[in-house]
């Protein structure tokens, strides 16, 4: 399956099956309904902005968690990389592999810089799998996060609410 846009507001998440750094099969599917998913596309491990982007997670890791939330994030390198990304930078969170683009495809998230660099965009999924918000730009990284987190917060908000009718 390929699109030609990112996945938008409404859209229901794509399963797609990914490597986890430790060699483990992981289905999307698997993890909706559990907590609100923050998946984020990012081009490459170790990359200035991917670092600045992956450590802005890492550093708000806890109000993710706190607002119910888990965290994704998805490139094309390997499970090695992934491995030894996570542990340079103390990544708290999943990283999946998508060396074959299945993923990208799925999600739409296209090349950016004349088709140079794997696109970044962050989608913000809740538990019933619909996507809620999608944000794309390259050099904007600290705009995933913050954007991220706060609709995270929003819907934690709205769940307690619910509850509480």
């Amino acid at each position: 399956m390929t699109r030609k846009k990112p996945l938008q507001q409404g859209d229901s998440v794509p399963d797609v099956v990914l490597k986890r750094s430790d060699d483990q099969f992981v289905h999307l599917h698997e993890l909706v309904g559990k907590n609100v998913l923050v998946i984020y596309f990012y081009p490459r491990d170790d990359s200035p902005g991917c670092t600045v982007q992956a450590c802005g997670l890492r550093d708000q890791y806890e109000d993710f968690v706190a607002a119910g939330a888990e965290v994704i994030g998805i490139s094309s390198d390997s499970t090695a990389s992934h491995q030894g990304f996570a542990a340079k930078h103390r990544l708290p969170f999943t990283l999946l592999s998508d060396e074959q683009g299945t993923a990208r495809a799925a999600f739409g998230v296209a090349p950016s810089f004349l088709g140079m660099l794997p696109g970044r965009v962050t989608f913000v999924v809740d538990r019933k799998g619909v996507v809620r918000d999608s944000f794309e730009s390259q050099i904007r990284v600290g705009e995933h996060v913050r954007r991220a987190l706060e609709l995270v917060r929003k819907l934690a908000q709205e769940e307690a609410a619910s509850a509480a009718r």
